[in-house]
């Protein structure tokens, strides 16, 4: 009986899965844009002087934090 009603039951979601009608046309609104092929080229010179940090080795501060050691960390003995 198990069997029948899930056959059954199959049969149905299959015919009502076909059954739907999704012939729906969707419509799209182009829009109409024109190209600007004029471009005028802007340089922008900053007058002001930074100072940059120069590492002797790379990274040092990211690996310094990432290699943090804890108490547990040490190894005790048994």
């Amino acid at each position: 009986m198990k069997t029948i009603a899930t056959i059954f039951f199959i049969f149905f979601i299959g015919t009502a899965a076909q059954a739907k009608d999704i012939t729906k046309d969707v419509k799209v609104d182009t829009v109409e844009m024109t190209v600007v092929t004029e471009t005028t080229p802007t340089i922008k010179l900053d007058e002001t002087k930074q100072v940059a940090r120069l590492y002797k080795f790379k990274n040092s501060r990211i690996k310094k934090e990432l290699s943090f050691a804890t108490k547990r960390n040490s190894p005790k003995m048994a």
